[in-house]
Parts: structure tokens; sequence; C-alpha cells
């Protein structure tokens, strides 16, 4: 049985958050039973859950493990879970991002060269499509695109629409797994591709006689689902909201294009394009892709907010909150890339990929990332959207992206 709270977030989700972030506590209950579970977002509670974060407990999500896998990454713990941090974090972080400028340019590229002026495009699912391709082949190489295809009709299933995802994760005890067919051709993609190619992902992953060892066929199944899952689907969803609210606001999309004009860059060196890299960092604030950070657990009792709190107890870090309370970023909802474009916000204040040992390990690629997509676009098209009232937010399980039906429409090709 949902308490009162869970329910409400789980359907009115923003009115609840909103209805909270004046609470000068930072701390809303969520449920408190089986496990008691708390929202947080006082910046000094969310300082002390990073700092603290080898002591405590993930237990991960109930909706996403079934989907996700049991050996996911995501849900590992001590030893293991630094492990693949360092051997999955490594070659897509810091100097090696520069190795996927050409895959990430020429995917953009292919994906916008038959736009013509009159040309719709169903923004979120142009974008799903963008970052799976980019993420795939980082990971596997050259993948099937048949198997991409049924990965996206997979997740299509579990999130297309918000009636079908909570009946699965509140009435079916998870979202479904998408049958042994794809996670066959998955293992069977990533195996030939270790054979193949050596800067894939999916090499790293198999080296045998690497930190990781030997991995069965169904770790390395929940692996490959976590990286292609998390590596494009944030991605996307921060990529839509970026062009959305640029054509929301037509000066700040000509400053853009001004700063772009001024320069050659594709985009990937944030220093040479300052106030789009500000755009996608406000972006990050007023719509973070994931509202809530990884779920932590007490492992012994302790004293927080003043009061007793007992093991088993699950925080939450709520990144929404954290980025609308109004005494840190005034007029919280109001898009002013000009926030970041002198100051970087403190960590506990602002977080748009988690914190901790649990940090975003593509944090720095999907930036990238949608900084050259935007670029892209800006500097080969001039577009519009359509259907603007369409730019709600929507959630797809833990992540907030547009509504799906949002289109936008090319208007005139610049080349």
């Amino acid at each position: 049985m949902l308490s009162r709270n869970e329910l409400s977030l789980a359907l009115r989700p923003w009115s609840f958050l909103d209805s909270h972030v004046h609470l000068s506590d930072g701390v809303v209950e969520v449920r408190t039973k089986p496990q008691r579970k708390l929202l947080v977002w006082h910046p000094e509670t969310i300082s002390w859950i990073f700092r603290s974060d080898q002591r405590l407990a993930h237990p991960g999500s109930r909706a996403m493990i079934p989907l996700l896998g049991q050996h996911s990454m995501l849900w590992a713990d001590g030893e293991r879970h630094a492990t693949y941090r360092r051997v999955l974090g490594a070659p897509i972080r810091g100097r090696r991002l520069a190795s996927y400028r050409h895959l990430i340019s020429d995917t953009v590229h292919r994906a916008i060269d038959d736009w013509v002026p009159g040309t719709i495009v169903p923004l979120v699912t142009w974008t799903h499509h963008v970052a799976l391709q980019i993420i795939a082949q980082i990971v596997l190489g050259r993948p099937d695109d048949s198997m991409l295809a049924q990965f996206t009709a997979w997740l299509d299933r579990a999130f297309g629409s918000r009636s079908r995802t909570l009946f699965y994760r509140y009435l079916r005890d998870g979202l479904p797994r998408p049958g042994h067919q794809l996670d066959d051709a998955l293992v069977r993609n990533a195996r030939a591709t270790a054979t193949t190619d050596s800067s894939a992902l999916a090499t790293v992953l198999l080296t045998e006689d690497g930190p990781l060892g030997k991995l069965s066929d169904p770790e390395v199944r929940d692996q490959l689902v976590s990286l292609l899952f998390a590596g494009h689907e944030t991605t996307a969803g921060s990529t839509a909201w970026t062009l959305y609210l640029l054509d929301r606001h037509e000066r700040i999309r000509r400053d853009v294009i001004d700063e772009l004009n001024a320069t050659n860059s594709d985009g990937s060196d944030a220093t040479q394009v300052p106030l789009l890299n500000a755009v996608i960092q406000e972006t990050l604030r007023l719509k973070p892709p994931v509202p809530a950070a990884e779920n932590r657990q007490l492992t012994e009792d302790g004293e927080l907010f003043g009061g007793q709190l007992a093991a088993g107890t699950i925080l939450a870090p709520s990144i929404y909150l954290a980025h609308h309370k109004p005494d840190y970023f005034p007029n919280p909802h109001q898009f002013d890339p000009h926030r970041f474009l002198a100051v970087s916000a403190p960590r506990n204040h602002y977080f748009p990929f988690g914190g901790g040992s649990r940090h975003c390990l593509g944090s720095q690629l999907a930036q990238m990332e949608t900084r050259m997509i935007v670029t892209a676009l800006l500097r080969r098209r001039e577009w519009h959207c359509v259907n603007p009232k369409a730019g709600t937010p929507q959630l797809r399980v833990h992540t907030m992206a547009p509504a799906p039906k949002l289109r936008m429409m090319v208007t005139r090709c610049r080349e």
C-alpha cells in the first residue's frame, strides 16, 4: 500500500516537489514501510551523504532492478563497484574524450543531413535515437541496427506511457526485461566486438585477465544494458530540453549563434563556447535529467535532522529540489544561463549528475555530446517548435524529459 506522499510523488511529481521546496529543513518523508524513505535536499545533508558514501549501502531502485538486472554496476557496492568505476570510467572522461569527437560529429551530422525546410522532427524521439547511436558505438563498436531497434522498442514498452510505467512499477514489481533474444544478441555482439575493436568499452569489460576477471553472460548482459540505458537516456532528455529552451528564449538563442559564428568550434571544448556551456548548465539545473539521485541506505543507527534515524532508512537526494531552492537560485523557475557564466555552484547545491562515489561516470561525455549536438543544429538549420505547449516534463521512470509529442519544424538550411 502506497503512502499518501508516495502516491502524490508518483502521480503528480512536479506539484508535489514544488509544494515542498520551501521547507527549511530540506527533508520530507516519502514512505514508512517496508523501509522508511526520506527525500532530502538540505545542502549540509547532501554534503554529508556524499562524504559518507563509502559507509552507506546503495539498494537501487525497485522499479529498475528487474530492467537493468541484479548484476548491474549501479547496484554494486564496495570494491566491486570501485573496480567497475576504474575500468569503465577511464575511457570516457578527461583527455580520452577527444577520441570520440569524430564519432559524435559523424553521427549527429548524418542525423541532420536529410532535413529540408518543412521537415517535422519529433524532438524527444530524435534525441534518443542520436544519443543511443553514439553510446552504442562507444560500447559495442559497430552495433547491429536491428538489435538497437529492438532495444528502443523494449524501452518504449516500458516507458512509452506514464500509466504503463506506473503499472509496471507498482503493480508488477518492476519494469519488464527485454527477453532472451535481445539479451543474447547484446552478449554476442559484445563478445564479437572484444575480438576486433580494442577501443570499445565491451573490450575493456571482457578482458578476462583484467581487474574484473571473467564475467558470466548474465553479468555481461546487465552491464551492457546499464551502459546503453544510462549512456543515452539522460543525455537525450537534457539535449531535448536545451533545444526546447533555446527555442523559447530567442534572445539567448541569438547570442549563442553569435558566439558560434565567432569561432569554428564544434562544441566539444566547453571553454570555446562559454555561453552555450552555461545554457546547458542552466538547463541541467532547471530540468535535471534525473530528479533524484541514487538511493542511499543507512547501515547503522544515526542522528540526522536533529533526530534519530534507524539503520535501513533510505535517503534519496533530491536534485530537483536542491536546484530550485529560491534562497540560492533566485527566481528558480526562470531560465537564466548567466547564473553559470562567471561562477560554479557548490556541489551540495548543484549536482545534476549525482555525487559521492555514485557520481555519473559519463557526465563529461554527456555534456560534450549535448554541446556538439546543439552546435551542429544551430550551425546547419533554423527551426522552431510547432507545439511548444507540449514542452511539459514527463517522467520516464526516474528520468525527466519533455513530452514525446513535442515537435520542431525545420524552416531553413544554413549550408
